[in-house]
Parts: structure tokens; C-alpha cells; sequence
């Protein structure tokens, strides 16, 4: 059974940095495609970055400089580092696993082609 369970949000001045993780179980990583998502209060999920079955990372143009997506296989975790935190990047982060074959190959910035997802966990960046 695939499994994801996102950990490490909580509440954060603007400027300072946190480290999210994402423990999975049911798969081997290369097998999948593992992504972070964010959705911020009203409105929809959006792609953060993910990282490849063959261990490439993508970032959205939008999400390049301040996320880092990084991985683990012999410990099951994918971690997102976020730096210089804004208000605007207040959202519940999760993380959510999908085949390749599914996905067209690679990451994908759509929440919905994703079927494996897990709890999220808020960040929130005060001002």
C-alpha cells in the first residue's frame, strides 16, 4: 500500500527557513514521481517541485530559487527546504506520489494526476 505522510510545518517569521519531509512506504522512489504541492487559503493546489524516478528535480519557473527538493531513498523521505519565507507562502504543503508511465515520463504540475497523496501539514509565514 502506498503511503506518504508530510511532517514539519508550523509557524514561521518571514525571512526564516523551515525543512519539510515527506516519509513514504509502499514504493521504491525509483518507481515514482514524488511531488511537493501547496494550497494556500482559497485557493488551489500548485506544483512546488518533485523529483524524478531517475532522481531529477524540476521546479516550476515560478518556485526556482527559494525551494530545494531533495531525497533520501535509503530512509523513504523526500524534503522540501524553503528559505527566506514570505507571507504569500503560507499554505498546507503535501506531498503526493505518482507513476512515471502515468505521468507521461516525468513531473507534472497537475495536483489531479497525481492518485497517492499524503496528509499535508501547514506553514504559516507571519509578517
Amino acid at each position: 500500500e502506498v503511503q506518504l505522510q508530510a511532517s514539519g510545518g508550523g509557524l514561521v517569521q518571514a525571512g526564516g527557513s523551515l525543512r519539510l519531509s515527506c516519509v513514504y512506504s509502499g514504493f521504491t522512489a525509483a518507481d515514482y514521481v514524488i511531488g511537493w504541492f501547496r494550497q494556500a487559503p482559497g485557493q488551489g493546489r500548485e506544483l512546488v517541485s518533485c523529483i524524478n524516478s531517475d532522481g531529477t528535480t524540476d521546479y516550476p519557473d515560478s518556485m526556482k530559487g527559494r525551494f530545494t527538493i531533495s531525497s533520501d531513498d535509503a530512509k523513504n523521505t523526500v524534503w522540501l527546504q524553503i528559505h527566506s519565507l514570505k507571507p504569500e507562502d503560507t499554505a498546507v504543503y503535501s506531498c503526493a506520489a505518482e507513476s512515471p508511465t502515468w505521468l507521461a515520463g516525468a513531473c507534472h504540475p497537475v495536483d489531479y494526476e497525481y492518485h497517492y497523496w499524503g496528509q499535508g501539514t501547514l506553514v504559516t509565514v507571519s509578517s
